[in-house]
């Protein structure tokens, strides 16, 4: 677990070292100093109020227990289970099933749900895809993940500006050519990088989250109506799909190698194993 934890912060150094080098393709001395402050701000915001970022984003609102007696119970239970504090719910307004944990510890943890994710599921389901947000919160990976998806959400905006600005200059400077490259290149890094984050992690709160219920099927059958869904989410930031238990802005005409979510077949596969072994 250790390991897994030093392997993601190295990761997330690296987003932070593209930005840097994207600061001083763009401007030289001044570029990265720009950079550099952007960056500290980034990460400091990112820490304290990356949770509410995410939330707004996403246009989620809380759900009261006079809401949804019935899903607070499961989330409470569930959290008992896990042995964790029972996180903060919210809702999101889309008919895209999904839903994703947020937050900088257990104290402050959030798990968000779509409309669509409780249209969709039985109970059975619901407790299995809640196990799996409960897992991402139990394995400290919440303040990570947000963290990094903010980062390289950022990295891809500043890679657009460069872009553009390198196409329509009318300075016809040598360097316009390395800043369209990297312009090109930074957020293929940024994907890879938060490819690496997300897949290992979602391997390992599957597993975490089906010892949770007990119950591997009821997560793998929920993965399966989830992908299922033809809904796609209307609104939010593609670079922060790896938050999600399934990513909302997949399409078909995307490869598995550049998917920030292991395949579902890979997924199914391991829960299928777990499931024999309980």
């Amino acid at each position: 677990m250790i390991k897994d934890h030093l392997k993601t912060w190295v990761l997330l150094l690296s987003l932070t070292f593209l930005l840097l080098i994207l600061g001083f393709a763009l401007g030289g001395t001044m570029g990265l100093t720009i950079a550099l402050f952007i960056t500290v701000i980034i990460n400091i915001s990112s820490f304290w109020y990356s949770d509410k970022i995410a939330l707004k984003i996403y246009k989620a609102k809380k759900i009261l227990y006079s809401e949804k007696p019935e899903l607070h119970d499961i989330l409470k239970d569930l959290s008992m289970r896990a042995g964790i504090k029972t996180p903060r719910l919210y809702m999101i307004p889309s008919p895209n099933p999904n839903a994703f944990a947020t937050g900088r510890s257990e104290n402050t943890a959030v798990v968000a749900v779509t409309q669509g994710l409780l249209d969709l599921l039985s109970e059975r389901e619901l407790r299995g895809v809640l196990a799996h947000e409960l897992a991402h919160i139990k394995n400290k990976d919440i303040l990570l993940t947000t963290i990094s998806s903010i980062i390289a959400g950022t990295l891809m905006y500043l890679a657009m500006l460069a872009r553009w600005t390198a196409i329509f200059s009318s300075n016809k400077d040598s360097n316009l050519g390395e800043i369209l490259a990297l312009s090109i290149l930074a957020p293929i890094a940024a994907t890879l990088i938060n490819l690496s984050i997300s897949r290992s992690r979602e391997f390992l709160a599957d597993e975490v989250g089906s010892k949770i219920t007990k119950d591997p099927k009821s997560l793998s059958e929920a993965l399966v109506k989830i992908h299922s869904s033809s809904k796609k989410m209307e609104f939010g930031n593609p670079a922060l799909s790896n938050m999600f238990i399934s990513n909302p802005f997949r399409s078909s005409s995307l490869i598995n190698l550049m998917s920030t979510h292991p395949t579902l077949q890979a997924r199914i596969k391991r829960l299928r194993k777990l499931a024999f072994t309980q």
